[in-house]
């Protein structure tokens, strides 16, 4: 079930009418969201007890589930050739658009025990990190 919220107050009233059994997990697929309110974010979940997906690898050292988004040490490497391309005389508009070359599955494995949770030897395996 989706829901919509673009502040503080849109989150609080949206982890309050939550229901128990009502939602099994929290995805938050608004950057700006994440990165303004992350505290709040992680708190509303676990009082919930709610399993939190994040695209930010940070979010899983506040106690997120897990995370699955693009390497940032990556893209500041390519965002750095992209910029030394333009110093050296490259037009910014005939550079390739690119995705992030590389994208990280990290598990949390202490907040899967704080809720209760197994995870499959089989994702266990997909990660390219796990935090015990």
């Amino acid at each position: 079930m989706e829901r919509n919220a673009t502040t503080e107050a849109d989150l609080r009233r949206i982890f309050a009418s939550l229901k128990k059994g009502e939602v099994d997990g929290v995805a938050i697929a608004s950057p700006n969201l994440i990165t303004k309110f992350p505290l709040l974010i992680m708190r509303l979940s676990s009082e919930r007890r709610l399993p939190l997906g994040s695209h930010r690898k940070a979010m899983i050292h506040e106690g997120a589930l897990f995370s699955y988004g693009p390497n940032y040490s990556t893209v500041g490497q390519d965002v750095a050739e992209y910029v030394d391309r333009i110093l050296k005389g490259a037009k910014p508009a005939d550079l390739p658009v690119q995705q992030a070359s590389r994208l990280e599955f990290v598990i949390n494995l202490k907040t899967a025990k704080a809720l209760g949770l197994t995870i499959p030897p089989s994702v266990l395996a997909r990660a390219d990190q796990v935090i015990e």
